[in-house]
């Protein structure tokens, strides 16, 4: 890529030859491979092509792809050699060249920073010589007009003052930033030339390298602190807690026993997190969670209740499970837990979908629907424990041993919620339906435009959501005994954890990263304030300054994007 000095490298000779070299021995090798099994794909797709021609064809490419093989590993060794020799040499000539364009940006800058200087104080100067002119002419007069026109005069002379400022700002912001262009693209130049000497394979290290160096680049000290001041406060608050809780008695704070607790805790909060994600990613939110949470909890209380049920659901009898398997259980539990939190989070995204429904309101009513059915069919009475050796084969721990005089334990919790983390990851990243999101989260009339269907992405987002809450409730049975109450306000944690972790309010922006960040400040916070015998009411407090703050740079981010 050219820069103001010229692209260096491919003017350099010595690497010229080497390129040719390196290209000629790929030509009729590695190279002709690569574009013969283009040709293949080519051919694959056209339906234009008669089914025999196109055989033929292929059966050709294919033909030259064996010759080209052997030519290639006839070519593998020289092409090897001479390929180090040619980056050594590259790397060897960027070097003293980055050099020397770093000395001599630095030196433009400090320039360009001493210019800036003295063009302020020129237009300082200016502009209260022209003030003084400006008093000086009007002095002694003292009608209305006069005091009229003295005014405008100033205040012209005051705008005229700040637009000059802007402009000498702007221009120095300019330049400096063309001589940051330069330091930069004579590294990205290196980068380039390798990779084209390794015939477009990159390095692991190159990419790091390259990372960190546009990083620097693009820094800057606003920018980072409005993207990181809040969860800077936070790691703060934390090393805060830390330092004190030995002080004042609570014992040590940051050991293995209390890590494995945070993330015990945040691992069945982490499906609710991922659920609800998607619907904030669609500039949505979802009231329901925490009833949805009640009601798988329910049913997977019910039916691994150990004996007969002490709850008549809908005076329905007392079941018992218990004659059935425990895999057979465990399936029947899961499953109906994920069937009815999809069916009523799908019937929530049908109103939202197709109506244009906010689905703050759509949500709301499904809680209040699930709530109602909940409490009248359990008149509100909790479903019992659900059977010990259940609870301990997917809720208890494994036993690692002592470490340090304290015994150790991993809770199984974490390993579901690490799964479900990849899946979400997986969804999002890796697939045309999280693409999709995305351009309806961005801007719903335009992704319709370019032929995503809005409302079965919608759809699937609430589905999805669903069988998340699905998950999530299953689980949270194996921590408490559940009933129509389980639950209540784990919607707000929920919606906090997104919100903190970077997924924006206004739609289009996240990272599934973020919701997991997020669920685990969240939850960090909680057992910190506990640890330290913080008042249960007070915590609500620190949660709420934190959403606040996470909401308010949410949205300065947002009016500085338009």
């Amino acid at each position: 890529m050219e820069n103001e000095y010229g692209n260096y490298l491919d003017d350099d000779k010595k690497l010229k030859e080497y390129g040719d070299k390196l290209a000629e021995l790929r030509r009729n090798g590695v190279n002709k491979i690569s574009e013969l099994k283009q040709d293949i794909a080519s051919l694959k797709r056209n339906k234009l092509i008669d089914s025999a021609a196109r055989n033929a064809r292929i059966a050709e490419d294919l033909r030259q792809i064996a010759e080209a093989r052997v030519v290639a590993a006839k070519n593998k060794n020289e092409i090897s050699i001479l390929q180090k020799e040619a980056v050594a040499y590259a790397n060897e000539i960027a070097g003293i060249y980055i050099r020397s364009v770093h000395d001599a940006q630095n030196k433009k800058i400090a320039s360009l920073a001493e210019k800036y200087k003295n063009d302020i104080a020129a237009i300082n100067t200016d502009f209260n010589r022209r003030r003084e002119a400006i008093v000086k002419s009007y002095c002694g007069k003292t009608t209305l007009a006069d005091r009229t026109a003295k005014k405008e005069a100033l205040s012209i002379n005051g705008y005229e003052h700040k637009a000059a400022l802007f402009d000498a700002h702007s221009k120095y912001v300019s330049d400096v930033d063309r001589a940051k262009v330069a330091k930069n693209q004579a590294y990205v130049d290196r980068v380039q030339k390798n990779r084209s000497l390794r015939n477009g394979s990159p390095r692991f290290s190159e990419n790091i390298s390259l990372g960190w160096q546009n990083y620097v680049y693009q820094f800057k000290p606003s920018k980072f602190f409005l993207n990181n001041g809040l969860y800077l406060a936070i790691f703060v608050f934390f090393i805060v807690c830390i330092i004190v809780a030995p002080i004042s008695g609570n014992g040590q704070l940051l050991t293995l026993p209390n890590i494995f607790t945070i993330l015990e805790q945040a691992s069945v909060r982490m499906f609710y997190a991922l659920g609800v994600a998607g619907l904030i990613l669609i500039a949505g939110t979802d009231l329901s969670i925490g009833r949805m949470v009640a009601l798988g909890s329910v049913i997977t209380g019910l039916i691994l209740h150990p004996g007969k049920n002490i709850v008549t659901f809908f005076h329905l009898g007392a079941w018992d499970f218990t004659p059935l398997p425990v895999p057979a259980r465990l399936a029947l539990a899961l499953v109906i837990s994920i069937v009815f939190c999809v069916l009523f989070s799908c019937f929530a995204g049908v109103f939202s979908a197709k109506l244009r429904i906010h689905p703050f309101i759509s949500t709301l009513a499904t809680q209040l629907i699930i709530y109602g059915l909940l409490f009248f069919g359990t008149s509100g009475t909790p479903v019992g424990s659900i059977d010990a050796g259940i609870k301990d084969m997917l809720g208890g721990r494994w036993e690692l041993g002592f470490l340090n005089g304290e015994f150790i334990t991993f809770p199984k919790l974490i390993i579901p919620a690490v799964v479900a983390i990849f899946i979400a990851w997986f969804i999002w990243n890796k697939t045309t339906f999280g693409k999709n999101m995305y351009a309806v989260g961005g801007n719903s009339e335009a992704a319709s435009v370019s032929g995503i269907s809005v409302f079965w992405v919608t759809i699937g987002i609430f589905a999805m959501a669903g069988v998340f809450y699905g998950f999530g409730s299953f689980f949270e049975a194996f921590k408490a005994n559940a009933s129509a109450g389980t639950g209540q306000g784990y919607e707000l944690d929920a919606i906090a954890a997104c919100v903190v972790g970077g997924i924006s309010f206004n739609g289009g922006i996240g990272k599934i990263g973020g919701a997991v960040i997020g669920v685990i400040i969240f939850t960090g916070l909680t057992y910190c304030l506990t640890f330290l015998g913080i008042d249960t009411n007070l915590q609500f407090v620190f949660k709420g300054l934190i959403l606040i703050a996470a909401v308010a740079l949410d949205s300065i981010k947002y009016l500085k994007r338009k």
